[in-house]
């Protein structure tokens, strides 16, 4: 059993990661800045920060690990000041779980941080691993290296810190899956944009699983791509969900009616990158979704 503090417990991503850390008789401590309304859980506490009144490192038992989620949400259109928020709730989020780390008796033994894929910018052609330096110069790489260089601080304090390299996140009840789906529940999907882009994708049950697997696994250390096995082109993204949702695969969604929608944020679906998880493949993780197929049979149906 070990103690887990969470910034970021509430989100999409946060709510899986807590349950299966729970499963496990884990001990979750979820930072938040407002207290009421929390339901009850089981091994699952709610501590107050960022408040004028909040003082977390009082109502903190010894640590074991911190996993920060903390961040604005990327989707909708990046404009100027979506982009300032983007980029300085990261940093400043971070910051304040480091200050928060430094007044514990006793550092935790690991850090995991967000991140993601976008940090290697975008590619038809290159593959992606955890092995790759150079970063892309788009904004959203720009963001996640300054991320993570911001979160590299706590390997000053002695956290053994992983970078956990988010890909394109599947689940019912967040992420993109559900725009992605909508088309073809109104038998109007297709192709979108060239169809030859790369989707890394991740089953949200992964993702949890690959987190509580870096936490426990002291091999992991530095970037660790979260990503399944095997990417797809978005051409075969739209063919196996037409198939899975039993709708046909048939009207393609030009790159301009998504870059009118979504501005610069099209550039996820539009570009896209074949990212590999070279460190959990040798390591020996078992991916329980490493085909989209399966994945989509889960969610969907």
């Amino acid at each position: 059993m070990k103690n887990i503090l969470i910034s970021g417990g509430s989100g999409f991503v946060g709510k899986h990661i807590t349950k299966i850390l729970q499963e496990d008789q884990n001990h979750v401590y979820i930072l938040t800045r407002n207290l009421s309304g929390k339901p009850k859980e089981p091994n699952v506490s709610y501590v107050e920060w960022l408040t004028p009144q909040s003082t977390p490192e009082k109502e903190l038992p010894k640590i074991d690990a911190v996993i920060n989620l903390a961040g604005e949400s990327i989707n909708g259109r990046w404009t100027a000041e979506k982009k300032q928020a983007i980029l300085n709730s990261r940093l400043n989020a971070t910051q304040e779980l480091l200050n928060l780390a430094k007044k514990m008796p006793e550092a935790p033994s690991v850090w995991v941080n967000a991140s993601a894929i976008g940090y290697y910018g975008t590619s038809e052609s290159e593959i992606f691993t955890e092995n790759t330096t150079n970063h892309g110069s788009d904004f959203l790489a720009e963001v996640v290296k300054a991320w993570e260089t911001k979160a590299s601080e706590a390997e000053n304090i002695g956290c053994r810190t992983v970078f956990t390299r988010f890909g394109l996140i599947l689940g019912r009840d967040g992420g993109v899956l559900p725009q992605l789906t909508l088309p073809y529940r109104f038998f109007a999907g297709g192709t979108v944009g060239s169809g030859d882009q790369w989707i890394s994708w991740v089953h949200v049950e992964d993702v949890a699983r690959m987190i509580k697997e870096v936490i426990n696994n002291e091999a992991y250390s530095g970037p660790v791509n979260i990503t399944a096995p095997h990417p797809v082109t978005m051409k075969e993204f739209g063919q196996v969900t037409g198939d899975v949702m039993n709708r046909p695969h048939w009207l393609p969604a030009p790159s301009f009616a998504f870059k009118l929608i979504f501005g610069e944020m099209s550039m996820l679906i539009l570009e896209g990158q074949q990212v590999l998880p070279e460190k959990a493949v040798h390591r020996g993780y078992s991916f329980k979704y490493s085909h989209l197929k399966g994945a989509l049979q889960d969610l969907i149906q």
